[in-house]
């Protein structure tokens, strides 16, 4: 069999070690994860009172059209119902944009590091990738639009940006929009928006009607904390959105994470608390940051990438062993790092206990 001659030369996505394989696999009793990124509070009870009701119909396709869920994730963002697409996460939207809009004869420009999928699903459908660094550890939106030419089809911005937690300020992204050619789309992945304290953070839903190639990411896996359910979506004009829906491979989400997302809409006042308890438990990580002279990205995120003075597999093998798992930056194009998922509080308190010790045992204070 011959795949497309690109596949040859890809790897397969590598998720964060799961928890049993580390148990096992270092005889530990106890595992903490804070390396995917995901709510340590999980979804609202809501949620999972309704999940207990949608096992009587297995043998019923789940709506094609997530009607339900789409009534109500228009009327809470103040959208029409056709200006939204949905996907088994915001992945699975990034594999349908690229569908659409990429081929061999194109390119598309994004940042790096950066989110791995953009790159990922584009090499699949032979586009040329043109990647430019992150610059002070955020997006460098002016050499982005000199990569822009004639044959640039899609423009991605993470904001915040995973892996580094930074983001692009309310103008700079609006100046950045203006510039780039009406003919190529602006994705705005938004994973991490709920997180987001900074004031000055772009206000991309006032500027869907303006701008037709403008096209935001959302999802509930990250602070709605149903990462298991996978439901992510677009919001564009009726017009962008009818592209792409063409492509969406048919029932993909089932009726489980759609009666779920539509519960977890309803609970905002769980968001609120988690926004807030994230918000106190990155403090506390970068109080300890401070307090042990190390340096890390400022983010709008729940995660921090911290700097460690070492390859980022030595502190993470470090951690793994006193039963944390966390994410190497070496993966993540920040060789001397580790991202580091905040957690509960008593999570943080026991990986900051475990982290001092580490940095003890690799030497890190005194380089």
């Amino acid at each position: 069999m011959k795949a497309k001659k690109q596949i040859y030369g890809m790897t397969p996505y590598q998720p964060g070690k799961p928890i049993e394989e580390v148990k096992k696999e270092l005889g530990l009793s106890e595992v903490i994860k804070l390396a995917s990124n995901e709510n340590p509070y999980g979804a609202s009870d809501r949620v999972k009172h309704t999940l207990e009701d949608t096992a009587g119909h297995l043998e019923v396709y789940p709506d094609g059209y997530a009607a339900a869920l789409r009534k109500k994730t228009a009327d809470f963002l103040g959208v029409k119902g056709e200006q939204l697409v949905f996907g088994a996460g915001s992945d699975e939207v990034i594999l349908m944009l690229c569908r659409t809009f990429l081929d061999h004869t194109t390119n598309t420009v994004m940042a790096t590091p950066s989110f791995s999928q953009y790159k990922h699903n584009a090499l699949i459908e032979g586009a040329e990738i043109r990647e430019v660094p992150l610059k002070d550890g955020v997006h460098d939106l002016n050499a982005m639009l000199e990569a822009i030419d004639e044959q640039t089809r899609i423009v991605w911005v993470c904001n915040p940006n995973n892996p580094s937690g930074t983001y692009v300020n309310n103008t700079a992204f609006r100046e950045f929009v203006q510039q780039v050619p009406d003919d190529v789309l602006i994705v705005s992945d938004e994973a991490y928006i709920e997180y987001v304290t900074a004031d000055d953070y772009p206000q991309t839903m006032s500027m869907l009607a303006d701008t037709p190639n403008l096209m935001l990411l959302r999802t509930f896996s990250k602070a709605y904390g149903m990462a298991s359910l996978r439901v992510g979506f677009g919001i564009a004009s009726p017009e962008l959105i009818s592209l792409v829906d063409r492509v969406r491979p048919p029932f993909n989400l089932t009726t489980a994470s759609q009666v779920a997302a539509i519960e977890a809409i309803e609970d905002q006042e769980h968001i609120k608390q988690c926004v807030a308890d994230n918000a106190e438990g990155l403090k506390e990580l970068q109080n300890f940051c401070s307090k042990h002279k190390l340096t890390y990205l400022p983010t709008q995120a729940n995660f921090l990438l911290i700097y460690v003075k070492v390859p980022g597999d030595v502190m993470f093998q470090a951690l793994l062993k006193k039963g944390f798992i966390v994410r190497s930056g070496q993966a993540l194009g920040f060789p001397e790092a580790i991202r580091v998922t905040v957690g509960t509080k008593e999570q943080n308190k026991a990986f900051m206990t475990a982290f001092a010790a580490c940095l003890e045992e690799v030497n890190v204070s005194s380089k």
